[in-house]
């Protein structure tokens, strides 16, 4: 099982979403919606839907609560994404190590860099273990003081 976090902020949410659902679930769509049906997650219909996927074929579903707006994005290919309308980049970071050590998950942050294209956003990537579950994980927060846009981003290894 995948331990609740205690939640506190926008970073937190977006990490315990995470945990909840990419984690578990990346490399099996099928499983994931599922799941986001038992959690009763609505789907996010077009052309919101598209702004989420960049036309690649998938599901979106919204997320949000009284921490924020959030929505889980459901890739044919099992890419699994989670993202936060604003989330502060440093207390991501944390938040997302945090949710790895609480949860027993062996990690390893691999690259951490700017955006060469958008030097406003702020890549990390991590290897990440678990059991037999292993991970690419992709942190993408925009780089400054004031909180932007966050997304979470899991593909199976």
């Amino acid at each position: 099982m995948w331990p609740a976090a205690a939640i506190a902020g926008p970073a937190e949410e977006l990490a315990a979403l995470f945990s909840q659902s990419c984690l578990p679930f990346a490399g099996r769509p099928a499983a994931l919606r599922q799941w986001a049906a038992k959690a009763n997650l609505p789907e996010v219909p077009e052309p919101a839907r598209g702004r989420f996927t960049n036309g690649a074929a998938g599901k979106v579903f919204d997320a949000s609560n009284t921490a924020g707006k959030f929505v889980l994005v459901s890739s044919d290919d099992g890419i699994c994404a989670v993202v936060a309308e604003k989330a502060e980049d440093r207390r991501v970071a944390a938040a997302l190590e945090n949710m790895f050590r609480a949860s027993g998950i062996a990690f390893r942050l691999i690259i951490e860099r700017d955006d060469a294209a958008e030097r406003t956003l702020h890549h990390r990537e991590y290897l990440a273990a678990r059991g037999r579950l292993s991970w690419k994980i992709l942190a993408a927060t925009v780089r400054d003081a004031a909180p932007g846009q966050a997304m979470l981003t899991a593909s199976p290894q």
